[in-house]
């Protein structure tokens, strides 16, 4: 069954596979998207009925990117942006915000959904004063993103960069792999830098439904691995944590009042600087 757009008019990826579940994928359907197949949209459909509110958290959490690189391309002067399993395209990207702050913002995607390769060319439309690419790369494998060739000719890593890890933590669920990753990334970066993660969390939830998610995982029809308001600040021990620390994603720096609990998103957000 062919995904429910047909935007893609490149070459299939032999990799594509409408048999597995994509997250890239499912995280679209959530969004309301349409670039997702069936394997995905059964796949969301069984972990919103475990967590009814999961289309709200995956909106709040695309609330949160945009006012993080607000923040950072205006207050804090970041020009460059690593954005590591960035998703396929939806409103305000990464270089979308960014660059509408400042157009002369350099931003590198990451990710290794065929998927998303097959819709780059959305994502490398920005600015004439900046540049936007895309790398073909898998987080779990840090080196392969620092030492690209396309990272060296999109950032200078001489100068600060804000390091994005929007959702994709929670894929890797050895805590020992997941520091390492994030050091490693860290190590790269010069003093100045910024570290910026969202990250499902069963600490909002009643007890029942974090049982029947956990028993979701155990049984392989769930990829994501849930981190504690601990676990996750963890990941920015050593930086200087942006007020208000790790909190609700619904309640970093937000912009209106009428917003949803913290038992309606199920996400930690925080924001680190070097």
């Amino acid at each position: 069954m062919p995904p429910t757009s047909d935007a893609d008019q490149t070459a299939p990826d032999r990799r594509l596979d409408s048999h597995t579940v994509s997250p890239a994928r499912r995280w679209n359907y959530w969004l309301g998207g349409k670039d997702h197949f069936q394997v995905d949209r059964d796949s969301g459909d069984r972990i919103a009925a475990v967590y009814p509110p999961i289309r709200t958290a995956a909106r709040e959490g695309r609330a949160f990117h945009g006012r993080a690189i607000r923040y950072l391309a205006g207050t804090a002067g970041i020009r460059q942006f690593l954005d590591i399993g960035a998703g396929l395209p939806a409103p305000a990207n990464t270089h979308e915000v960014a660059q509408a702050v400042a157009p002369e913002s350099r931003v590198l995607y990451v990710d290794n959904d065929p998927m998303v390769l097959a819709h780059a060319r959305a994502l490398m439309v920005g600015t004439p004063e900046g540049a936007t690419r895309y790398l073909d790369a898998d987080l779990r494998e840090p080196a392969s993103i620092l030492e690209s060739p396309e990272l060296a000719e999109t950032l200078d890593l001489r100068e600060p960069v804000a390091i994005l890890l929007i959702a994709v933590l929670h894929f890797i669920r050895d805590d020992q792999q997941a520091h390492r990753i994030v050091a490693d990334l860290l190590r790269a970066v010069p003093p100045g830098s910024y570290l910026v993660a969202t990250h499902g969390t069963s600490d909002f939830v009643d007890p029942e439904t974090a049982v029947r998610f956990a028993a979701l995982g155990n049984k392989g029809q769930v990829d994501v691995w849930p981190r504690t308001e601990a676990g996750v600040a963890a990941f920015f021990a050593g930086l200087e944590l942006l007020d208000p620390g790790v909190v609700p994603v619904s309640d970093w720096r937000p912009e209106s009042a009428d917003r949803p609990g913290r038992s309606e998103v199920a996400t930690y957000a925080a924001v680190g600087r070097t």
